[in-house]
């Protein structure tokens, strides 16, 4: 059997239940493909304790998104336990408050888009029904909205947003592959934050930009409000400033 996408709105409302002890439980955290945003990068290093260059060689991989043709990070499944995710455990998810933004909204899938002209971002969900999970035969009646909102995806969509916003400059301003430099940068600005920081405050990445803190104090800044200012560092920097565009 396939997966079943059932197209929901902000209103609609569906049954589902995640708990220990049912008959699936930890099935989904198996042998996938789970990329990691930005943002869930920063609180899974936060999570552990570890900096930001060591959790990326220790818990995931890189390569080049075919579509986007941006540095993209996967975790890295655990193979001597069966691809399973490294953080899952009999019990359940041992990061579970920092889980990535995938895992919170699942069963959802949003599907966001931008406007080129306007910059409003338009949201889409789908409800996925695996053939393996059994979770739709109990649990609490919610609205997707009010499931949003319980799981803290609000954060995430935002931050998951801006990198959205990045991918579709890259198609505009920069649609050849990115160079050796370029792909170093994005991966700096985008995943590595901590080494981001370091190059901030030693080398004054952010002075050219008038409304960014520079220099020292980047040192002080908190890892949220930092990479939002990476981000846009890096949209400035390799998109708009290559691409004669505006923000």
């Amino acid at each position: 059997m396939e997966n079943e996408w059932i197209p929901l709105s902000p209103d609609d409302a569906f049954t589902f239940a995640c708990r220990p002890g049912g008959v699936c439980f930890n099935d989904c955290c198996r042998d996938l493909n789970q990329f990691l945003t930005p943002y869930d990068i920063l609180r899974l290093k936060n999570r552990l304790g570890l900096p930001s260059d060591v959790f990326l060689e220790r818990y995931t991989v890189t390569h080049i998104g075919p579509e986007t043709g941006l540095p993209v990070v996967v975790l890295r499944q655990d193979s001597a336990s069966g691809m399973t995710c490294p953080f899952v455990s009999d019990k359940g998810c041992t990061v579970y408050a920092d889980r990535p933004s995938s895992c919170r909204a699942y069963p959802l899938a949003r599907l966001a888009s931008r406007s080129r002209e306007t910059g409003q971002i338009t949201e889409r969900y789908a409800l996925i029904r695996e053939p393996h999970c059994k979770g739709f035969r109990e649990g609490e009646r919610r609205t997707v909205r009010g499931w949003i909102e319980e799981q803290g995806l609000p954060v995430y969509n935002e931050m998951n947003d801006r990198l959205m916003e990045i991918i579709g400059l890259k198609a505009r301003c920069h649609p050849q592959p990115l160079d050796v430099r370029e792909r170093h940068l994005f991966h700096l600005a985008a995943y590595d934050l901590d080494a981001f920081r370091r190059q901030a405050v030693e080398n004054d990445l952010l002075k050219d930009l008038a409304s960014l803190p520079h220099g020292p104090a980047v040192a002080d800044i908190d890892d949220e409000t930092l990479l939002r200012f990476s981000l846009d560092w890096l949209k400035r920097t390799l998109f708009l400033q290559a691409g004669g565009g505006t923000s």
